[in-house]
């Protein structure tokens, strides 16, 4: 299972969130059921300077149950501007999973606010991937190793980083069928996210593009 990524274009301007292939989901190949999505416009808020600290907006509430484990393993860092980078990716991705548990094939509030517009169309796409065909998710799902790289005006940056799907899986709301990933296939997915700072100070996800395997741990 895994975050389901969609194939638009071959560009870099990537997320990552959302992201992952499908738990059941194909082959390696570029499919649309790999990329979750490589846009690179954005027709989100100016990625200007910000105007207001972060920790004064209010930011949404984002739950997930108990029997789906999405855990960030080191994405800490002694820059306060990447961290912030990270915190605001973390909450895009724990969003995205939330609205796909939650059934919400719009990506619900918390998907809007840490996404462009651009971006929330590419996890729209994601989501309905799950929501079209009744599927939830459960089991663990560990992002690791992210890496940040900003541009020199600082209100744009890339984020790459890897997950394990190896105990992740995808559940049928109806029949209760589960599936993994097919004997044989790398669990590991790479990632590569593009956010754009915005006006209140956000970090906001504006395209992601993901490759199976290229992980190390």
């Amino acid at each position: 299972m895994a975050r389901r990524t969609l194939t638009t274009t071959a560009t870099f301007a990537a997320t990552a969130a959302l992201l992952l292939t499908a738990c059941g989901g194909g082959d390696d190949s570029s499919s649309s059921d790999d990329i979750k999505g490589a846009d690179t416009g954005s027709s989100s808020p100016s990625a200007s300077a910000s105007a207001s600290s972060p920790s004064e907006v209010k930011r949404p509430e984002i739950t997930l149950p108990a029997n789906f484990q999405l855990t960030f393993e080191d994405w800490t860092s002694s820059d306060p501007v990447e961290q912030a980078v990270l915190n605001d990716a973390k909450e895009q991705l724990r969003a995205g999973y939330a609205a796909i548990t939650a059934n919400e094939p719009d990506g619900g509030e918390a998907l809007a606010f840490y996404d462009t517009e651009s971006g929330l169309s590419q996890d729209r796409q994601w989501i309905k991937t799950y929501t079209d065909k009744d599927l939830t998710v459960f089991g663990k799902l560990p992002a690791f190793d992210p890496k940040v790289t900003m541009s020199d005006s600082k209100t744009a940056a890339s984020l790459s980083y890897c997950t394990d799907e190896s105990k992740a899986y995808s559940k049928n709301r109806k029949t209760g069928k589960v599936e993994g990933n097919p004997p044989g296939t790398d669990p590991e997915i790479f990632y590569i996210a593009s956010l754009a700072k915005n006006k209140q100070g956000i970090w906001q996800n504006v395209s992601i593009r993901s490759e199976r395997g290229g992980c190390s741990r």
